[in-house]
């Protein structure tokens, strides 16, 4: 009879689980297919709906450049028809990296969930107010399956609590959807008439 094979011990047993789920998770997903080239990036126009939209026009639209290589360190930027972003850099989080927030998974269809920061640009213009007043926002970016799409969410402040003066002013919150497909020659399509309705 052969002897047993001999047990490994836990913690190695934990540490080669970690590294087989993780292989395999990356095998299943090339993040590589999400980045942008010199001649596609991704643009789209804001979901106009005010349910979803707040400090931002009705007529905003975005594009968007990503290098999913160095989505820790310079992941891309986005630049807006409104004057809102410039080729803004996305500026990631280094201590988010290494928190469960890092994992963020909502609703079907979304691969991942990056969450970054972006400063507007001081001249730009948008409902409610300068962008600028209001400090930096928020950027969630969503890479959507298939690798020619993503969407971008933009957050900063609340409305103030009603009956109350605590709160930030309504002219600093912002709320806004950008659902983004990959297109040839996508920032230099900018326009401030694309996304006017008679015009699409």
């Amino acid at each position: 009879m052969l002897d047993p094979l001999p047990r490994l011990p836990r913690d190695l047993t934990v540490a080669l689980a970690l590294v087989t789920a993780a292989s395999g998770a990356a095998a299943c997903t090339d993040l590589d297919d999400y980045s942008t080239t010199a001649s596609k990036q991704y643009v789209g126009c804001v979901v106009p709906a005010t349910f979803v939209r707040a400090g931002v026009s009705s007529t905003a639209q975005m594009c968007l450049t990503l290098d999913a290589d160095h989505l820790q360190t310079a992941p891309g930027a986005i630049t807006s028809n409104d004057g809102w972003f410039q080729s803004t850099p996305l500026r990631p989080i280094p201590q988010l990296w290494n928190d469960p927030l890092s994992t963020l998974s909502f609703g079907e269809g979304r691969i991942r969930n990056l969450v970054y920061m972006v400063t507007p640009q001081p001249n730009g213009s948008a409902d409610g107010g300068s962008p600028s007043a209001g400090g930096d926002v928020t950027v969630v970016v969503s890479l959507m399956q298939g690798g020619d799409s993503v969407e971008v969410r933009l957050l900063r402040g609340a409305p103030p609590v009603a009956g109350t003066d605590a709160g930030s002013s309504p002219a600093s919150n912002v709320f806004a959807l950008f659902p983004l497909s990959l297109k040839k020659g996508g920032c230099a399509s900018l326009s401030p008439t694309a996304c006017v309705p008679d015009a699409q």
